[in-house]
């Protein structure tokens, strides 16, 4: 009964890599890469940099 159980989970997280497999090609192919590109080069990273949050930097909580 053990080997079956390990049997059945070894299937299933081969059907499970196969399907992240395919679900990674597939967004690739819609977004022709360039999201998974931007990722890994690490342009998100660098967003705080361009001052998107500068108009919140000087101002203070008021307290009650």
């Amino acid at each position: 009964m053990a080997e079956q159980a390990k049997n059945v989970a070894q299937q299933t997280e081969d059907r499970l890599e196969d399907l992240a497999e395919t679900v990674r090609k597939k967004f690739d192919r819609v977004t022709e890469g360039t999201y998974r590109d931007r990722v890994v080069a690490g342009r998100f990273a660098e967003q705080g940099d361009r001052g998107g949050d500068k108009g919140r930097a000087g101002t203070e909580r008021k307290q009650d």
